[in-house]
C-alpha cells in the first residue's frame, strides 16, 4: 500500500523521505540487495530469483553482477538480455526504465534522486526525483553517472566516465563530463565491425 508521500516521490514532487512506508520499502529493498550480495556464482537461479522479487520486471537472459545497490528496486524496470558489471548503483527513486539488450560497464550509477537548492528548505528532509529511461541495445561504459530526468535513445554507446545530464537522441556517440555528442554511429560502423565479425567466424570455422 502506498503513502502520499510515496505517491507524491514518484510524480516528482516534493515529498519526506522519513515516511514510514518509504522507510518500510527501503529496508525490504536492502534486506534484498543483502542476500543477492552474499550468493554464491554457483547459485544462479537463486539469482534470479532474488532479482524477481526485487524488481518491478526483470527481462528474460538478464544478469547483474554483485555489489548491486537500489533504493527500493520496486520501480525498476528491466528488458531482456540486459548485463550490469560489477557494482551497479540504481537509485531509483523515481522510476528507471531499461530496455532490451542493454549493457552496463563496471560502477555505473543511475541517479534519480534530486534535492532543493535552497539550503533550508533542503536541510528539512524535503527531497524531489526524476525519472531515468535507457531505450534498447545500449551501452554504458565504466563509471558512467546517468542524472535525474535523463533519456537515452537507441543504440547509443555512453564513454566510460562520462556524466550525462541530458537526453541523449539515437545512435550516437557520448562522452565526457558533461557528456556531449562526439559523432553519429554510421553504416561505416556497421560494416567494419560485420568485417570484424565475418572474420572471427572463418577462424572458428578453420577450426572445426
Amino acid at each position: 500500500m502506498s503513502s502520499i508521500n510515496e505517491q507524491r516521490m514518484i510524480s516528482g514532487q516534493l515529498y519526506d523521505a522519513g515516511d514510514r512506508t518509504l522507510q518500510q520499502k527501503r529496508l525490504h529493498a536492502r534486506l534484498l540487495t543483502e542476500s543477492y550480495n552474499r550468493t554464491s556464482v554457483a547459485d544462479q537461479a537463486g539469482r534470479r530469483t532474488i532479482l524477481a522479487q526485487l524488481f518491478h520486471q526483470f527481462g528474460e537472459g538478464s544478469y547483474v553482477e554483485p555489489l548491486l545497490h537500489v533504493d527500493y528496486g520496486a520501480n525498476i524496470t528491466i528488458g531482456s538480455h540486459f548485463y550490469a558489471n560489477y557494482d551497479p548503483l540504481l537509485l531509483d527513486v523515481a522510476p528507471i526504465t531499461i530496455g532490451d539488450n542493454v549493457m552496463f560497464g563496471p560502477r555505473v550509477s543511475l541517479l534519480t534522486p534530486g534535492h532543493p537548492i535552497d539550503a533550508a528548505i533542503r536541510n528539512s528532509g524535503l527531497e524531489n526525483a526524476k525519472p531515468i529511461t535507457i531505450a534498447n541495445n545500449v551501452w554504458l561504459g565504466g563509471g558512467v553517472t546517468v542524472l535525474p530526468g535523463v533519456t537515452i535513445g537507441n543504440n547509443v554507446v555512453v564513454g566510460a566516465g562520462a556524466v550525462v545530464t541530458k537526453a541523449v537522441p539515437s545512435d550516437v556517440i557520448v562522452v565526457g563530463n558533461p557528456a556531449k555528442v562526439l559523432r553519429p554511429i554510421t553504416a561505416a560502423d556497421a560494416r567494419e565491425w560485420t568485417e570484424q565479425r565475418d572474420a572471427y567466424l572463418a577462424a572458428m570455422n578453420a577450426l572445426s
